[in-house]
């Protein structure tokens, strides 16, 4: 059971890394033996997360601002100066906003739509050559896309965006899936329900008992959670799936 967890000898790049879900994804990671390079906008923040994961393992900063198409090539570019190969893509950068439907601004629009949908795609596009030397039909490299269970149910909250980019990027897993899978990699997504994160303080301290009362396991997500399914997709333990969107939501995405 340990070698069928482990990822040892393994190589990660964890977008948006430096907080939240990303954290929690990247602490798994490298807990799980692999090397770990840690992506925000803020260089700062990815220092501070890097500090905080060198303790159990081996990780480090590459800020990027993936909101542009340059960052996205340049990051693509800073790894293969590094690596000769990726073994792990984690596309979990991502961005909300919230506004009445007659007034929600087109600028909240696009740069949701961007960061949550497009990135994911350019970054793995100009990864994908890594990706491919480090795949194998017996052992594939991974993409573990990050969407959410507003992508899968009809949220309550106002946020246009965000559904429609999350529902796109599980979508856009299952396409690369399918075409990616002869090539060594496998693609699939985690759909996260309620999470302590940034984007999640605001909702969980207006509503937090509401939202663990209405989940049928009766609480919200702990990191643990979610480094589980990260290290269960990225180990040999998940290497027969691919093209699976994975709720981690206690049962609110699906039940609720």
């Amino acid at each position: 059971m340990t070698s069928l967890f482990s990822l040892s000898g393994k190589t990660a790049l964890v977008t948006g890394g430096s907080r939240g879900i990303g954290l929690m994804i990247a602490r798994g990671l490298v807990e799980a033996g692999a090397k770990v390079y840690i992506s925000s906008r803020k260089a700062e923040a990815c220092e501070e997360a890097v500090r905080g994961l060198s303790r159990p393992g081996q990780a480090v900063a590459l800020p990027a601002d993936l909101s542009r198409e340059e960052e996205c090539h340049r990051l693509a570019a800073d790894i293969g100066e590094r690596e000769e190969r990726l073994d792990i893509l984690v596309n979990n950068a991502g961005a909300t906003w919230g506004a009445p439907l007659d007034e929600f601004p087109v600028s909240g629009w696009d740069k949701v739509m961007d960061l949550n949908l497009r990135s994911p795609f350019l970054l793995t596009q100009a990864l994908l050559p890594k990706l491919r030397a480090a795949g194998s039909t017996e052992d594939p490299a991974r993409i573990i896309n990050v969407g959410s269970i507003d992508g899968l149910h009809v949220s309550p909250t106002s946020a246009y965006s965000y559904a429609a980019s999350k529902a796109g990027l599980h979508h856009l897993t299952r396409v690369l899936a399918k075409e990616l899978g002869p090539q060594g990699i496998t693609v699939n997504a985690i759909a996260p329900g309620p999470f302590e994160s940034k984007m999640m303080a605001a909702t969980l301290n207006a509503m937090g008992e509401e939202i663990a009362e209405a989940a049928p396991l009766r609480r919200i997500g702990r990191p643990d959670d979610m480094a589980g399914v990260a290290v269960y997709l990225a180990s040999r333990a998940g290497a027969y799936v691919t093209g699976a969107v994975i709720p981690v939501d206690g049962g609110l995405g699906t039940t609720v």
